[in-house]
């Protein structure tokens, strides 16, 4: 369906929440996507309270990544409250929508992946067409949760659930790539869907939001995620975002993994994701749905992989001279004499982050962690 110009609104006096005041504009500006992708034909344009399809209502954000944004939206057709992941034009949306398939067919239990369940085109200028999902709508991620003080019980039933969801997508032959904090969500329990938007507000945040400046070949708002209540978010997971993953007999996917804080060391040194690099990832949301906070640091890879040195130890000199991340490296990262950094070792970093545990359980996950 090719959706005109204009936005199509189903009311004038539907509630579409606020446009924020001069205190509100610094915060929505710092903490929404780079509008420079609006500009750049990347990002789609949208409006709260307009209609896509035909049938999805725009209620609210839900957040933003590299390849897309992410709206609420009620299905009037259905009578349901779905996510829409708008994609940037281009081949990633049509690879995620290849993996969606490929998945649905390769893996036996898909219950704890977020998988399409419709989708359609938007058209654009220029006969730039974007690829939107249709997704059941969830929670926030365990990065956005790490502020909400999530109890360890819940985050530890996260770390055992998404280890049998990736062990599901593994029997598949499917690799994830891209394995981190924000592709990991919990569910939403009780928002019943015929609730007026503005009851859903009361519960979600009322969306405080800017137009878009300059204006663009459709109007747009630029707004912040919502934030459910605490009592509407379950402590079952999900596992989304498959615009990386691969065939498990794929030779090659994308190299990198953003944020490099959960790409295995490997794939800085010329090797391609695997099974055992998808481990490595979850390792690290492991330890940081323990600790609370991500296990590594560092925006540069070389950064992360000094990190990464300091807390584990050496890296194997067979690697050495293959780090090709195009940032400086740092051969004392193959010394096998290099030793730990006496702030940054893991057991120093699991005694000072949960000092609560026992010797008997810190034993335990330090092996796990190993």
């Amino acid at each position: 369906m090719i959706v005109h110009e204009i936005p199509v609104f189903e009311a004038a006096n539907d509630d579409r929440g606020d446009f924020a005041d001069s205190d509100g504009e610094d915060d929505i500006e710092e903490g929404a996507e780079n509008i420079d992708r609006y500009f750049e034909g990347l990002y789609y344009p949208i409006c709260i309270g307009e209609i896509l399809s035909g049938r999805y209502r725009i209620i609210h954000k839900l957040g933003h990544g590299g390849f897309s944004t992410v709206w609420m939206a009620y299905d009037t057709s259905l009578h349901k409250d779905v996510a829409l992941k708008i994609m940037i034009p281009g081949n990633s949306g049509e690879q995620e929508y290849h993996m969606h398939k490929e998945i649905a067919q390769s893996v036996s239990d898909t219950s704890s992946l977020l998988l399409y369940e419709e989708t359609f085109i938007l058209h654009a200028p220029s006969n730039i067409q974007h690829r939107v999902l249709v997704l059941p709508l969830l929670g926030p991620n365990i990065r956005d949760s790490r502020f909400s003080k999530t109890p360890v019980k819940i985050r530890m039933s996260a770390a055992v659930q998404l280890l049998w969801t990736l062990k599901s997508l593994h029997d598949g032959g499917i690799v994830h790539c891209d394995l981190n904090d924000a592709n990991v969500l919990y569910r939403l329990s009780s928002l019943n869907s015929r609730l007026s938007t503005t009851d859903k507000y009361k519960l979600l945040g009322r969306p405080q939001k800017l137009p878009l400046q300059p204006k663009q070949w459709r109007p747009g708002e630029l707004l912040l995620p919502m934030k459910p209540q605490k009592h509407l978010i379950d402590s079952k997971i999900m596992l989304g975002d498959f615009g990386l993953a691969i065939e498990a007999t794929t030779m090659r996917g994308t190299r990198f993994q953003s944020p490099a804080i959960f790409c295995a060391p490997e794939r800085f040194h010329q090797q391609d994701p695997t099974f055992a690099s998808d481990i490595w990832s979850y390792m690290c949301l492991f330890a940081e749905l323990y600790i609370d906070m991500p296990l590594f640091h560092g925006i540069m890879h070389s950064t992360v992989i000094t990190c990464i040195a300091n807390t584990l130890g050496p890296l194997p000199v067979s690697w050495k001279g293959q780090y090709d991340a195009h940032d400086p490296r740092d051969d004392t990262w193959y010394d096998s004499q290099r030793l730990l950094h006496p702030w940054r070792d893991l057991e120093a970093v699991v005694k000072r982050l949960r000092p609560d545990v026992g010797p008997a359980e810190r034993k335990l996950v330090l092996s796990i962690l190993r």
